[in-house]
């Protein structure tokens, strides 16, 4: 998978995976990622979604097919808002399938993909969303089959493999540890994209935790649970310059989390 974006905390969030033909929050809208029909949005702040007219509006500029935006069943109505205001401004059509999510839900693209909604803990309504790939296992009493025994077993009727999924994506934009200890598969996913809006010390972590957002020292302290073969730690806040950010995660992850975690400034 190519992950491609940016977010950095109250100025945008964006990302795309362009193999899988969906993105995560529409804080900004490179011209490049126009042609991606499907994204999830995480949340109503607007760094997170403030460039969904203009991403809209482009796709029927170029007279493509309105796009399906998946999001927290509270976004809707103010996002259909959002794009009524926008169009009597622009005078231009602003067309798409926004689509409310709860936790739990799923959202099936194309015959092996799985995209399931997570709850996350912010300040507003948000959601996470981990993308499943869906396999078909032999079951264990077949393994000793000719492929013709098999087949005709198939034709016959017999169900012969069972579904397994595999978790190749978590993306839980912007949340307090709750929000990613609440789910065990994140910690399992391929790749992990998670916020580390804070990183230096003497910030207080029930401050952080109660605006929705976590600390390097989260990480820290769940270090042994990452089993993600990428950790993309993201969503920084401003305070900080790039250069230091970068060499305070640096020293303070531990050695076996720290060749897996990429610091997305």
């Amino acid at each position: 998978m190519t992950i491609e974006g940016y977010s950095r905390a109250a100025v945008q969030t964006y990302w795309r995976v362009p193999e899988l033909k969906l993105g995560f929050d529409l804080g900004l809208q490179p011209w490049s990622f126009m042609s991606t029909p499907t994204w999830f949005v995480s949340h109503g702040h607007l760094d997170h979604i403030a460039a969904l007219p203009v991403y809209v509006s482009r796709r029927r500029l170029m007279k493509m097919e309105p796009p399906t935006i998946y999001m927290p069943t509270e976004v809707v109505e103010p996002a259909h808002a959002l794009l009524r205001a926008c169009q009597r401004l622009d005078r231009g059509k602003q067309l798409a399938n926004l689509v409310g999510l709860e936790p739990g839900e799923e959202v099936q693209l194309g015959r092996d993909v799985i995209v399931s909604a997570v709850e996350t803990k912010h300040t507003i309504p948000s959601l996470g969303y981990v993308v499943w790939e869906r396999r078909k296992k032999l079951l264990p009493e077949y393994h000793g089959l000719s492929g013709p025994e098999i087949r005709d077993l198939r034709l016959s009727g017999t169900e012969v493999t069972r579904e397994i999924r595999l978790p190749r994506l978590a993306y839980l934009g912007d949340t307090n540890p709750a929000g990613l200890d609440g789910h065990p598969e994140a910690f399992e996913a391929e790749i992990l994209i998670l916020e580390m809006t804070f990183v230096a010390k003497g910030e207080r972590p029930d401050r952080i935790h109660k605006y929705g957002h976590m600390h390097l020292d989260d990480f820290v302290a769940r270090a042994d649970r990452f089993k993600n073969d990428w950790i993309i730690a993201s969503h920084f806040s401003t305070r900080l310059h790039p250069d230091l950010i970068q060499k305070i995660v640096s020293r303070t992850l531990p050695e076996g989390l720290r060749d897996r975690v990429k610091i997305w400034l």
